[in-house]
């Protein structure tokens, strides 16, 4: 019988220290657990109008991040990191390189960073708890400070910290974005897969171009958080058009922006708003501006409308 008792108080000690976490510290784990374990996720990604079914392995080799993202429906889609340097594979076009930290289309890179960087627009509450994918889950909340940006939620694996559910959410609560695991596999070491991986020469890194000397566009109003990250000059689709492109991040939400002359090209009619993705176009003295991304519309148009010429 002391037996019994001790062995039932070891495996209650977890969870009593479990129960002493702040919703912060959960996402901290998790953002550690994201760039120092080894695990290989099956998951499906889920949007109002199409589900992708993904693979996704991550280890350490040699010290470096390795991972391996492959799309398991339509033709062959793949994509690798090691350390800092993302390679695509697909059947139609050569494989390229790019520079970044995390790959795009798992889960949000905030979610592997720095968790403090996301308070100037979000705040962090515990939910309740769930079974996913044959796992016990913590949900967290992260809810923004206000209504210029989608609120989010996300399950952690209460063994590994891993995240095992992620939800984008409008303002009306209403579900607009789902990644879901269905298999969690930890494992003790990285696999063959990505081992090779490593070892591969992969193509070197696409060099960015330099910006042409343009007009300094500046906003004079951001949402508390927002950053500019890049600024660049893009082609318009359809038009082949000059415009300048910038970039802007709160850590979760991201959204870009276009600017061309208003005599010289009409924006691109292939923009649309779809699966949580808004669109605003104004007319900023003789400049169009459209601002594009996953917020409100009213976001959107605030901030096309905001922008000027710093001189």
């Amino acid at each position: 019988m002391r037996l019994i008792w001790l062995a039932l108080l070891v495996f209650a000690l977890p969870v009593s220290a479990q129960e002493e976490l702040s919703a912060k510290a959960w996402l901290e784990n998790m953002s550690q657990a994201l760039k120092q374990r080894e695990f290989k996720m099956s998951l499906i990604h889920l949007q109002s109008d199409h589900i992708r079914p993904l693979v996704y392995i991550h280890g350490q080799v040699e010290d470096q991040e390795v991972a391996f993202l492959e799309h398991l429906n339509g033709p062959p889609k793949n994509a690798v990191r090691v350390g800092n340097t993302v390679t695509f594979i697909e059947h139609d076009q050569p494989a390229y390189s790019v520079e970044a930290e995390r790959i795009q289309g798992v889960l949000p890179p905030a979610f592997a960073g720095d968790i403090s960087s996301l308070e100037a627009g979000y705040q962090f509450v515990l939910g309740g708890r769930s079974r996913l994918a044959g796992r016990p889950g913590q949900l967290v909340r992260i809810i923004p400070n206000d209504d210029y940006r989608y609120g989010y939620q996300v399950w952690l694996d209460m063994d590994t910290y891993l995240p095992l559910r992620y939800d984008m959410l409008n303002l009306e609560k209403q579900l607009l974005e789902q990644i879901l695991v269905v298999e969690l596999i930890v494992l003790d070491d990285a696999p063959a897969i990505l081992r090779e991986a490593y070892k591969q020469e992969w193509p070197a890194v696409v060099t960015q171009r330099k910006r042409a000397q343009v007009d300094n566009w500046t906003f004079s109003w951001l949402p508390d958080g927002f950053k500019v990250l890049v600024k660049d000059n893009h082609r318009l689709i359809g038009s082949n058009e000059a415009a300048e492109y910038i970039a802007l991040s709160d850590g979760l939400t991201n959204i870009s922006v276009y600017v061309a002359r208003a005599s010289e090209a009409a924006m691109p009619d292939e923009l649309m708003t779809r699966n949580g993705l808004s669109l605003a176009s104004e007319r900023v003295g003789n400049a169009e501006v459209v601002a594009v991304g996953k917020a409100p519309a009213e976001t959107l148009a605030r901030i096309a409308k905001s922008i000027t010429i710093e001189r």
